[in-house]
């Protein structure tokens, strides 16, 4: 089996890192996806396609992976940059803007 080990990154609709911290284990697919003549859904017989495991460390998916056989590819995170601007969200509402309040 072929599984991959990430850290996710942050959702694009929230500010915060909530469920980003943890390593995520999720194992590759099998066999391609097949369309349904019927109703045109898309499925698979590969039940393990569908689970992901949540660690608390790169090293605990690490040891798991290899305690069950599995071949693991490690994926190491991008570093994210601090978007800090100088008068913080306060600066919306400052009284002494020189634009037009745009937003």
């Amino acid at each position: 089996m072929r599984a991959r080990i990430y850290q996710p990154a942050k959702t694009a609709m929230s500010s915060g890192t909530a469920k980003s911290k943890h390593w995520v284990l999720e194992y590759a697919p099998d066999q391609p996806r097949e369309v349904d003549p019927l109703m045109g859904w898309t499925s698979s017989a590969d039940t393990q396609s569908q689970v992901r495991l949540r660690f608390d460390s790169k090293e605990a998916a690490m040891e798991y992976a290899q305690a069950h056989g599995i071949d693991a590819q490690v994926l190491a995170p991008k570093p994210r940059k601090h978007n800090l601007r100088p008068g913080g969200y306060g600066e919306n509402f400052a009284t002494a803007r020189r634009g037009a309040w745009t937003h």
